[in-house]
């Protein structure tokens, strides 16, 4: 039999095979029908719907190789951090390696003992103490107690003495105050006295040359 509104020509000896065509062509619209009234109409989908969003991947870069970048990043920071730490290490032994030194020349005393604790205490760096002792020899042969009796000060009565030769008045006025209880022949008092009248009259650099010279370059007193 032939369902309702469908239409089949039958030539004699094919009958068997119409009604096959035309029970499949049944079963195919039976779906079409069952498969279309179960999608809703498009009127009927909540304005709220929740979409969930599409994860995209970034063609050359996976999960893994972004783990790896931040590794990498958080490795060279380390890295960084390890070598300012070992730098300031590397800054305080060699500053406590120095202090070592300028005890054991203070303590050991002498003419480079005397001058390593002079520029200490007028916090003056080491370096400038070559440029102290030849100030010093040319001045006063490292004598601590040589006095000038011969040139114009000692003419006025008021004589150059010690290692710098520094007259009564210069030292009262430029001695660092933490040794002016000190003699003007006392090594250090006497040092760091020739040491701020020269650096405030003729500047640092008159000191780290080793003191005045002339055209020639020969020793000029202060």
């Amino acid at each position: 039999m032939l369902a309702t509104g469908t239409f089949a020509a039958v030539t004699s000896g094919d009958a068997g095979q119409a009604v096959a065509d035309a029970a499949e062509t049944t079963t195919i619209a039976t779906s079409l029908a069952a498969n279309q009234a179960a999608l809703p109409a498009a009127d009927t989908v909540s304005d709220t719907a929740h979409v969930s969003p599409v994860a995209f991947g970034i063609a050359g870069l996976d999960s893994a190789d972004a783990t790896e970048d931040f590794d990498l990043a958080s490795l060279d920071k380390a890295g960084k951090i390890a070598d300012t730490i070992a730098e300031q290490h590397a800054k305080e032994a060699a500053a406590q390696a120095e202090q070592q030194r300028l005890d054991s020349l203070i303590a050991k005393g002498g003419l480079d003992g005397w001058i390593a604790q002079a520029l200490e205490i007028c916090d003056l760096p080491q370096s400038l103490a070559p440029g102290v002792k030849k100030i010093i020899m040319a001045e006063s042969g490292g004598n601590p107690r040589a006095i000038n009796n011969w040139d114009s000060n000692a003419q006025r009565g008021t004589p150059s003495q010690g290692l710098m030769q520094t007259i009564p008045s210069t030292f009262r006025a430029y001695v660092h105050p933490s040794v002016s209880d000190r003699g003007i022949t006392d090594p250090v008092a006497n040092i760091t006295a020739g040491l701020r009248y020269m650096i405030a009259n003729y500047g640092l650099d008159t000191v780290e040359a080793g003191g005045r010279s002339n055209h020639a370059g020969d020793y000029v007193g202060y």
